[in-house]
């Protein structure tokens, strides 16, 4: 039996098999570490793929796939400093006693260049865990951003301060605009060559 849909690339550990999102059901898919079809070297965390699935086997392995979208995503733990909109965002839902917040980013020209959330990490650091193994999707902040800004290409961060109480999701409008690199530069989080 095969599946052909639309997933979300995951991150993955170093040396471990390629994980992807269903988009359509939110369920993790951790594939086969490898005898895929196709090569699945050029994927990124972030990319949206169109995949004919193999399921014959214990772990699925990936017949073919088409590259949809290219948004990238990348995650950072214990970053320090943390930006000033991302900090007065979780003070505000601190105050409020919320356990959530979000609000849009704007560059030094009063721009919107992105749109930030930021959630209360739990005492196991489960939440961001949670984002980058895909048991708690990013996809639908994504989908958000997309139903209001068009489908295109992203960056989305996912960072954890180092005190470890909560977790931000900042996504860059522009792939590869000024607020992306500025992250990618300030927390260490490297643009993958595409």
């Amino acid at each position: 039996m095969s599946e052909d849909t639309r997933f979300r690339v995951l991150a993955a550990p170093e040396e471990g098999p390629l994980r992807l999102l269903n988009r359509e059901t939110y369920e993790p898919v951790v594939t086969a570490a490898e005898d895929h079809g196709a090569s699945v070297a050029e994927l990124h965390p972030g990319y949206c793929i169109d995949a004919d699935l193999d399921w014959t086997t214990s772990e699925p392995t990936i017949r073919s796939f088409s590259v949809v979208r290219r948004t990238l995503y990348a995650f950072a733990d214990g970053i320090e400093p943390v930006f000033e909109a991302a900090r007065q965002t979780w003070t505000e839902a601190q105050m409020a006693g919320d356990s959530m917040n979000s609000r849009v980013t704007r560059n030094t020209d009063n721009e919107v260049n992105g749109v930030l959330y930021v959630f209360a990490e739990d005492d196991r650091g489960g939440v961001f865990e949670a984002f980058r193994e895909g048991t708690r999707p990013v996809e639908p902040l994504v989908e958000r951003v997309n139903e209001e800004e068009g489908d295109a290409p992203r960056e989305v961060f996912v960072l954890r301060p180092a005190d470890g109480t909560y977790v931000i999701v900042t996504i860059a409008l522009r792939k590869g605009g000024q607020f992306a690199e500025t992250l990618r530069d300030t927390y260490d989080c490297p643009s993958p060559s595409e």
